[in-house]
């Protein structure tokens, strides 16, 4: 029996690339919709002839802007997966966004088709830093989106960075109280990290010491109305992103578009997994746990300690550093605040 799916969709086009961005996507100013339409309805009838009917309990479209998608595309995505699939009548559906891209009416026909979580890429609500960054919109814009979104009675959330040249702890809590005033239930919170190949890569830019990088990202925790539960995302009980958690947690997945990764488990062999039928590979129980261990510690709860967890990791350290990650009564191994701050090199001495 095969067990449910997840359904990652990549979107790849965008209005213009930001300066840190290292994602797979390109500036396009006019996509052709019908022919990335018709390649994604290739590969679910692919995926549904390959998996059969199974559940699906979240469905994530990701980018690249997926805002930018024509409300029909998106339409007959959707209409394409619920004939294929069991899409689960509580299925979390995300649609990634940027300020400008998205007015109220297209969002009112994304709603109807189906989306009920709108992510938000704010990433500043200071216009010097969003202009710095490669943004297009500015602070109203982003703001006016989210209080539409929130109108409409969907789940919201919204991405932010932290850690520009030149900022501080007091601009990082200043910035949370910012947040905390928007009355948001999530939002992910990401250190500005210097990506090879990326405009922002070839600068000389002055960037925060490791230890003001540290300061800062406890400033967020400190200071953020609600609490972490990833490595980089915060949500009020019950909000947390459905499609990352499960993720993250190890359950099986689909990638589809250009872009897309997925770890798919049919007859409980995993497969690595990458749209457009770049790659399908088998994978190896231990390979897979390893990929558990390293997202699964990304979470607050942390990972599993199931039988192949166990096979690979190190139980002797950690015995011996309770101060960076311990057992936890419901069976899971999961980092330390302090821990969450050395998260890279726990993983190292846990698995090698």
């Amino acid at each position: 029996m095969i067990p449910p799916h997840n359904i990652y969709i990549h979107v790849p086009f965008c209005i213009s690339k930001c300066n840190y961005c290292a994602f797979f996507s390109r500036a396009c100013e006019n996509p052709d919709w019908h022919e990335y339409e018709n390649n994604i309805l290739r590969e679910i009838a692919h995926w549904a002839q390959l998996l059969g009917r199974v559940h699906v309990p979240t469905v994530f479209f990701g980018g690249g802007t997926p805002s930018l998608m024509p409300v029909k595309t998106f339409e007959n995505i959707m209409s394409a997966l619920r004939n294929s699939f069991y899409v689960d009548s509580d299925c979390e559906i995300t649609l990634e966004s940027n300020p400008g891209t998205i007015d109220d009416e297209k969002m009112a026909g994304f709603i109807d088709a189906g989306m009920n979580r709108l992510s938000v890429g704010v990433q500043s609500l200071d216009d010097t830093k969003l202009q710095f960054l490669g943004r297009r919109h500015n602070a109203r814009t982003a703001l006016n989106l989210l209080n539409a979104a929130v109108a409409r009675n969907i789940r919201v959330s919204a991405d932010f960075i932290y850690g520009l040249p030149g900022d501080t702890v007091s601009d990082v809590i200043k910035l949370c109280g910012d947040i905390n005033s928007l009355g948001l239930n999530h939002c992910s919170m990401y250190e500005l990290t210097l990506e090879p190949g990326t405009p922002f890569a070839n600068m000389q830019l002055q960037m925060p010491s490791n230890d003001e990088m540290a300061d800062m990202y406890n400033a967020v925790g400190d200071n953020l109305s609600i609490p972490r539960y990833e490595v980089s995302n915060y949500a009020a009980p019950g909000n947390e992103c459905k499609h990352n958690m499960n993720v993250w947690d190890g359950a099986p997945y689909v990638g589809i578009g250009r872009g897309a990764a997925g770890r798919v488990l049919i007859d409980d062999v995993w497969y690595e997994q990458l749209g457009g039928g770049v790659r399908f590979e088998k994978l190896s129980p231990g390979a897979r746990a390893i990929e558990r261990v390293i997202t699964g510690l990304r979470m607050v709860r942390g990972v599993g300690l199931d039988k192949d967890v166990k096979k690979i990791i190190n139980m002797d350290y950690v015995h011996a550093h309770g101060d960076l990650i311990r057992t936890t009564a419901n069976n899971r191994l999961a980092a330390t605040p302090r821990g969450m701050l050395v998260l890279d090199d726990i993983i190292l001495n846990l698995v090698g």
